[in-house]
């Protein structure tokens, strides 16, 4: 489950990105960076603002992984992370832009609690 909520983190993450597991801060915000600009077509102003956001979080995200908290309290944690990182989002992007962005995340939430379901 908190890998779910850590993947819906960075729902920009499917396909070929770095492992989550061994993956460093860096590594998830470069991949999470290119895969917006690609996707949801990003000028360059656009893509330095959500490049240094999504570093940010990344860091922010590990900490939280890192930690000795419960299971639980992870997701609490990481779910209230990626509410911020989106308020930090949404006025970089156009409404359009955000639009897809929040649309693309929904998609991915999904595919991820459908492939947890199977798992169990």
């Amino acid at each position: 489950m908190l890998m779910i909520c850590l993947t819906t983190g960075s729902a920009f993450a499917q396909g070929t990105g770095p492992d989550l597991k061994n993956s460093t801060p860096e590594d998830r915000a470069k991949f999470q960076t290119g895969t917006m600009v690609t996707k949801l077509k990003l000028d360059s102003t656009q893509a330095d603002k959500v490049r240094a956001i999504n570093l940010n979080y990344a860091y922010k995200f590990q900490s939280v992984l890192k930690s000795d908290d419960g299971r639980f309290s992870k997701v609490r944690q990481i779910m209230k992370l990626q509410e911020a990182k989106d308020q930090e989002l949404k006025p970089v992007f156009t409404e359009a832009q955000f639009k897809q962005y929040q649309d693309i995340e929904q998609a991915m939430k999904n595919q991820l609690m459908q492939r947890a379901k199977k798992a169990n």
